[in-house]
């Protein structure tokens, strides 16, 4: 079991090689960190994207803390918090510098991280995730922040959750469905309680708007078509904060558009990352 001793708890985390060269050999790119969102696991990526991302690439996956097997320091989470916790970890496992790929709750982290120690990081991108919530959202998430805190029964939160987070499309498939019910109540995601409110107090409170103009990263903001939790809005807001910054919505794609569309949105992840190697 890999933890990594940040300076207050401890981080589990993964560490994938590329498969097709030696890790650190000539012309390998940056790791990528892949950082995941509200509620969920770091094993969320390995069905998709890590078997593509670590074809040529060092992939790093880890849970947030109280998630997992990651220690709970059992304070109130903020976005920039989970941002110390993504550098401290690099500093853990001596890597200088890596791109970044934050879902959700990860792409808040990420902004932090970024803003935070800048040099640590080549380019981002960021998954259905906002600089800045709304009033709906923030109304949402302490709806769920209260029900988290009353104990909902996990199965109940979890088909609430994928309302917002599945497409219509998705939603309709029934075998679809249930492996994602099954995929989330593993009884190790947090999905009710104090862990899960706390995250959805940081989500709510995120405000890194007024200072992503700092960010000069290549930086791409992608989000599903369909995506009803975070929106085209939000990755459009990001993009047009940032100097160095594009949006992508992808068809066919809710709030989960790495699952529901893999193939895609690993081709435009991929793409991005390495247009300026001179690879498609």
């Amino acid at each position: 079991m890999p933890l990594a001793k940040l300076s207050r708890h401890a981080l589990f985390y993964e560490i994938h090689p590329p498969r097709t060269r030696a890790a650190g050999g000539e012309g390998e790119p940056p790791p990528i960190v892949l950082v995941m969102g509200l509620g969920g696991r770091c094993a969320g990526w390995l069905p998709f994207q890590v078997p593509a991302f670590c074809e040529d690439r060092t992939v790093l996956i880890y849970d947030h803390r109280g998630v997992g097997q990651s220690e709970d320091p059992g304070e109130p989470q903020t976005t920039a918090a989970l941002g110390r916790d993504l550098v401290e970890l690099l500093d853990v496992l001596g890597l200088e510098q890596v791109d970044a790929a934050g879902y959700s709750l990860g792409g808040m982290a990420v902004q932090e991280a970024a803003l935070a120690a800048p040099e640590r990081f080549r380019k981002l991108v960021l998954i259905g995730t906002w600089a800045r919530a709304d009033a709906k959202r923030r109304m949402l998430l302490a709806e769920w922040a209260a029900l988290a805190r009353a104990n909902t029964p996990a199965r109940a939160m979890i088909r609430h959750r994928l309302i917002w987070t599945l497409s219509d499309e998705s939603l309709d498939a029934a075998e679809l469905l249930e492996t994602a019910i099954a995929h989330l109540d593993d009884g190790q995601t947090p999905l009710t309680g104090e862990p899960f409110a706390r995250q959805c107090d940081a989500c709510a409170s995120h405000d890194a708007l007024d200072r992503l103009p700092r960010l000069a990263h290549p930086t791409l903001a992608v989000c599903g078509r369909n995506d009803l939790l975070t929106p085209s809005k939000f990755s459009r807001q990001i993009a047009e904060a940032m100097p160095n910054a594009r949006d992508l919505a992808l068809a066919y794609g809710g709030h989960a558009v790495m699952a529901e569309r893999p193939e895609r949105f690993n081709q435009v992840v991929l793409h991005f990352l390495d247009e300026d190697r001179g690879t498609t």
